[in-house]
């Protein structure tokens, strides 16, 4: 028995549930109301308010990744260090949140930024100003960190895990200090797993839908808010399938730049 058929059952979810979905994805975006072709719906995308939206989730997905590269590199470093033996702890900490659902994660942080929140609440206990946090970007930013960082931790952790010791040894031989052995050594063989982080947390804080709505009190539309929109309350769904078009295109895009910069997936390939 040939083992491609054992990849059958496979291959047909995937037919069903991932092609056929984005065939119809494509029909509707290229089609009116009626059925007729049309390129309506993709030049309506090209109005100011909605490019204003893009604007802003790309904006927003671009410092999530950012701030979830410079918190999730230190982490899994240290949890990649020989010196740390209880590591297993903290990984549990880390995936914990994974483990809850996404809708649940959102909620939680709602009540811990809201304005009779814990925070405020401890805040007041010590006779400090409330601060106004639910409602503003800055909360629609920190839920995307929090809920996106550990897919940064992850990979990078991988990636530091599987670089061969004797390597590092070999650079402190030849007299490299920490600072030249990091950069030239470790950042380098590290970078796949960089890559593959900065993929897994661009591509759904780009796409986020349900926390800008629940932190951001309905006040900073995003994206993927504005394909929910259209297929669930304005019911259009020859513009909710352009703008999942234009969404796959951008990632797409974005999937193929970050390729670029380390395509054997070795490490190396930015020094």
């Amino acid at each position: 028995m040939k083992r491609s058929f054992f990849a059958t059952p496979y291959a047909l979810w995937m037919l069903i549930f991932t092609v056929a979905p984005l065939i119809f994805v494509f029909y509707y975006a290229l089609t009116d109301a009626g059925g007729a072709p049309t390129l309506s719906n993709l030049r309506n995308f090209l109005q100011p308010t909605y490019l204003n939206i893009l604007r802003r989730s790309l904006y927003l997905a671009f410092f999530c990744t950012v701030i979830c590269l410079f918190a999730g590199y230190p982490a899994a470093y240290f949890l990649a260090s020989k010196d740390f033996a209880k590591h297993q702890a903290l990984f549990v900490l880390i995936l914990l949140p994974m483990w809850m659902n996404f809708l649940l994660r959102t909620y939680a942080m709602m009540s811990l930024i809201e304005d009779s929140g814990l925070i405020n609440t401890m805040l007041k206990s010590l006779g400090l100003q409330p601060l106004d946090m639910i409602g503003t970007e800055g909360a629609v930013l920190f839920g995307m960190v929090y809920n996106f960082l550990p897919f940064m931790i992850l990979p990078v952790y991988t990636a530091l895990k599987k670089m061969d010791a004797r390597v590092i040894e070999a650079a402190q031989d030849l007299g490299a200090d920490g600072p030249n052995v990091f950069l030239r050594v470790v950042l380098p063989l590290s970078l796949p797993g960089v890559v593959s982080g900065i993929t897994m947390v661009f591509m759904p804080a780009v796409t986020a839908f349900a926390i800008s709505r629940l932190l951001g009190s309905g006040m900073f539309l995003l994206f993927g808010d504005l394909i929910e929109k259209q297929f669930l309350e304005i019911n259009d769904w020859s513009f909710g399938s352009s703008l999942s078009l234009v969404m796959m295109l951008l990632v797409i895009l974005s999937i193929s730049l970050l390729n670029k910069i380390d395509p054997k997936k070795e490490g190396g390939g930015a020094w």
